[in-house]
């Protein structure tokens, strides 16, 4: 049996490829309070996991354009699983009472996760269109620009739309067309488009297989928000966030606003 390499003149391989370094660089806690450092590390991974989503939803959307919709679908299910990860992390902060927040809460200054642009341009891919929310960003130019590259072009759900209808199942003129940057309004028509594909289709078929990944996605997304409300009304209760928004019940809103909305109604009309 072989014993690993050793010696190094510098840094191991597994360091200057992984980046420790850099990881080991990151401003670290400001307090004392043994619970900042585990919402530190927390936030972080979740970012590193919306810049994995972000790189998948862009292969969707290229993938849909060339109507390889297995390629689409391997990559929602890939999302799916970046999803499952990031809502098993809420799970560090099920014992984060106010009084433990509350210790360190004060050096997050006007810092609030609502102001993450990875995570918002997720949103704008995924058809949740909220353009004024791109404002916060303003200040850095190139990321505000992303953003709203993001808001103005289509997202997944325009995408599975225009596929639908090259697959002849027809979508109205008036959804095909619409604004992108304008907020998605559901369309009986639509509706229809998606009944079809799971009654006239079944396991096995590419269509199908693409709207249940799709409906994967949208369940894992309202789960990721409604840990995010839970562990915020856990940690703060109904205080006003850190952003200076009204915290948890800015949080409930947004779980009124479904993404693919009609993959979920269809369910009724079959």
């Amino acid at each position: 049996m072989r014993a690993p390499a050793v010696d190094f003149a510098h840094a191991t391989p597994y360091d200057e490829y992984v980046g420790t370094g850099l990881l080991r660089a990151l401003p670290g806690p400001r307090t004392d309070s043994p619970e900042e450092p585990v919402f530190l590390v927390t936030t972080r991974v979740m970012e590193l996991y919306f810049g994995l989503i972000r790189t998948e939803l862009r292969l969707v959307l290229r993938s849909i354009a060339g109507d390889d919709a297995p390629a689409a679908t391997a990559a929602l299910v890939r999302v799916t699983r970046y999803l499952e990860a990031v809502n098993a992390a809420w799970a560090a902060f099920d014992r984060l009472t106010p009084p433990l927040f509350n210790a360190f809460r004060a050096e997050l200054g006007e810092a609030s996760g609502f102001q993450s642009a990875m995570y918002r341009q997720i949103e704008f891919m995924l058809g949740d269109r909220t353009g004024h929310l791109a404002q916060v960003h303003r200040g850095d130019p190139a990321l505000h620009e992303e953003l709203l590259a993001a808001l103005r072009g289509p997202s997944v759900y325009d995408a599975a739309l225009a596929l639908l209808d090259r697959r002849g199942m027809p979508i109205p003129a008036g959804t095909l067309g619409r604004d992108p940057a304008e907020p998605y309004r559901p369309d009986p028509a639509v509706e229809h488009a998606w009944v079809r594909v799971y009654t006239e289709r079944g396991p096995g078929d590419d269509l199908w297989e693409f709207a249940e990944a799709m409906t994967d996605v949208a369940e894992r997304f309202a789960e990721w928000r409604y840990r995010h409300l839970v562990t915020v009304r856990r940690a703060m209760g109904a205080k006003i966030g850190t952003g200076g928004s009204s915290g948890a019940e800015w949080l409930a809103r947004s779980l009124t606003r479904e993404i693919f909305p009609e993959l979920w109604s269809a369910r009724t009309a079959m």
